[in-house]
């Protein structure tokens, strides 16, 4: 069997006539095209997580918006600011969206590629798949080992996490009926549908129990949590959002929350104030206009400084007497990708809303780019593409799922965002990252050739479905085991905390050697 999987791997090198950019690229050895499309992919990570960081920079300015709200007492008034977004309704959509979103474009490129041909591409359910098992195991790995020895950090609101975790759960339940039960081997356009608007009902119910809802929430009662939401002692030298990217370290703007103060109890602090466009110094000028403060050369100077910065070796204002050469080879490396996303609008516009379209505009780009090197990949090799994109582009592409849940086990005295973004993201990938490419091929084959959509390697798909539920349910049984236990999800003695760990990663070690056993036809 490992005989013939080589020889057929030496065929599909020696016939692969796709080709990057040159037709030239043909000509060139087999080991040599591989190293340079998996160079090429690599570089697009290193790209996808240097626009994730501008990405979470907007994000950050959309969260803070607030709304005055004016209460009279007694004919006094007294102004107060209150946050537009409801926190849990942020994760799920803003964060969760957002860090899926390379997952999410993936998927959607790869259904309109195969648009016309009657059958869905694996390339997109099987990133997403993938990308659910690297987001609960190695992710819960790394946040259980991030917080300090001994520190615990657990859920304060178990009830909105049961409600994720029910939706996450069957999303996948879902996929699995859609695939072998109802309709095996197709998708119908009303059952794309169906996936699609259960999002839907993913947000009602999550701010339902939020709110505490009768009727319709769990009675469990919500952890009062300390005024401080994000710890203040994070070091005065770094930005917050220094670890979010190697390419992208810009400290000017220290006076910004990181992603997950949304949950602040101060709603009325200065940080969630819209920032200005204008020179700090020009406020103390007691002829300052506010008004003013949106004028076309303050935009046009804060745009400008974007594509200084890309091209600076460091912020000048950072104290750093010593660069060592690694950070200047790995400056030039990333330098293509900053000036190109100092193109990006300032985060500073309209709360934060321009940019943030034009960062997942990026992040879509670069994704097309991913699917080519992928086909690249796969053509040459001879290995399924279906393999390749649940693991290494679910690894790559959850990237920022891994760095958003990673400083929020640091920073947040509960663990309650860490592992949000988690469940969310992997409801997201469903509801939205399959629902979404599906709907439209669906709706395409519906109207061009009143026929069902035909799944590629539906049944490898439906058997990494069940083997990700299966060692699901150990890891969030082993969650569950350290609350009744330790008291808290993330944290604890240093030990068990690492025991913890290697089991998580053993369990997507399981999921992606069964998964790819399959699709390889050994199983």
């Amino acid at each position: 069997m490992l005989t013939e999987l080589v020889r057929h791997n030496n065929i599909m090198s020696e016939t692969c006539d796709l080709y990057f950019m040159f037709h030239g690229e043909t000509s060139l050895g087999y080991g040599f095209r591989v190293f340079l499309y998996c160079l090429g992919l690599a570089y697009c990570f290193i790209g996808l997580s240097a626009i994730t960081a501008r990405f979470f920079k907007s994000m950050e300015h959309v969260v803070q918006q607030t709304r005055m709200v004016v209460d009279e007492d007694d004919d006094v008034k007294n102004v107060r600011y209150v946050k537009v977004w409801n926190y849990t309704i942020a994760d799920i959509t803003l964060l969760a969206f957002g860090t899926s979103f390379p997952q999410i474009s993936l998927a959607t490129i790869d259904a309109i590629r195969n648009i016309g041909q009657r059958y869905a591409g694996g390339l997109g359910p099987g990133t997403l798949v993938g990308s659910a098992a690297f987001d609960l195991f190695p992710i819960h790995a790394v946040c259980v080992v991030v917080p300090k020895a001994g520190e615990l950090k657990k859920i304060s609101d178990l009830g909105v996490w049961i409600v994720e975790l029910f939706w996450s759960f069957w999303a996948y339940i879902w996929l699995y009926i859609i695939l072998e039960v109802w309709s095996p081997n197709v998708i119908t356009f009303w059952e794309a549908l169906l996936t699609v608007l259960q999002f839907g009902l993913l947000l009602l119910h999550a701010y339902a129990q939020d709110k505490r809802w009768p009727f319709i929430s769990l009675p469990f009662e919500r952890t009062v949590r300390p005024e401080e939401w994000v710890p203040a002692e994070v070091s005065p030298k770094k930005s917050r959002n220094d670890n979010v990217s190697p390419c992208f370290d810009d400290d000017r703007d220290k006076g910004i929350v990181d992603i997950f103060s949304i949950h602040e109890e101060n709603e009325s602090g200065s940080s969630y104030q819209h920032l200005p466009l204008h020179d700090p110094e020009l406020s103390n000028d007691k002829n300052f206009d506010e008004t003013d403060m949106y004028a076309e050369p303050g935009i046009i100077s804060v745009w400008k400084q974007q594509f200084v910065d890309a091209l600076m070796l460091r912020n000048p204002k950072v104290r750093d007497e010593n660069i060592s050469f690694g950070r200047v080879l790995w400056h030039f490396v990333c330098a293509p990708w900053r000036l190109l996303f100092a193109f990006v609008p300032p985060y500073q516009i309209a709360h934060g809303w321009i940019a943030f379209i034009g960062s997942l505009m990026f992040i879509s780009g670069i994704a097309y780019i991913v699917t080519r090197f992928t086909d690249l990949i796969s053509c040459v090799t001879g290995i399924n593409a279906y393999v390749i994109a649940f693991t290494a582009l679910a690894a790559g592409t959850s990237w920022p799922d891994l760095v958003a849940s990673k400083i929020a086990a640091e920073r947040q005295t509960t663990a309650d965002s860490a592992i949000a973004n988690i469940t969310c993201s992997n409801s997201v990938n469903i509801y939205v990252g399959i629902g979404v490419p599906w709907l439209i091929d669906t709706a395409y084959n519906l109207i061009a050739y009143g026929e069902p959509l035909h799944i590629e390697n539906a049944r490898g798909l439906s058997f990494s479905l069940l083997v990700f539920f299966s060692t699901s349910v150990g890891c969030i049984s082993i969650l569950v085991l350290r609350r009744i236990v330790f008291g808290a999800e993330l944290g604890g003695p240093r030990v068990w905390a690492w025991i913890t760990c290697a089991y998580f990663m053993l369990l997507w070690l399981i999921f992606v050697v069964l998964s790819s056993l399959k699709v390889s036809g050994f199983i």
